[in-house]
């Protein structure tokens, strides 16, 4: 299933791509208008045949909520079906990019609830 507003030919290769996104600093869970705090432990995707759609991202406390609104998604048909994964975040570090100190954002690997 093509996601709404998408044809084949913009797919997107999620574990070719990543190595170039900048991923939010924050889980992807909003209540209440109000975003959680906590950086993110996961990287949520769906895997639809041979293709794979990053849908979003999670800390451990809200890994549970997170899962059950996709499945809930994917049963009203808003998003495609297939198997839900979650990968754990890795921190990557290399030489070939240079930046300013002020650019440098930490990983939180003890995340509060």
């Amino acid at each position: 299933m093509q996601p709404r507003g998408l044809d084949p030919a913009t797919k997107i290769n999620i574990k070719q791509t990543l190595i170039g996104l900048m991923m939010p600093d924050r889980c992807s869970m909003v209540r209440g208008g109000a975003q959680c705090v906590n950086p993110p432990r996961f990287i949520v995707s769906i895997i639809d045949g041979s293709d794979e759609y990053m849908v979003g991202l999670t800390c451990e406390a809200h890994r549970q909520v997170i899962s059950d609104k996709i499945a809930t998604l994917q049963k009203n048909k808003k998003i495609p079906n297939g198997v839900m994964t979650f990968s754990p975040v890795k921190a990557v570090g290399t030489d070939c990019i240079r930046g300013d100190p002020d650019d440098l954002v930490q990983i939180d690997m003890n995340p509060k609830n």
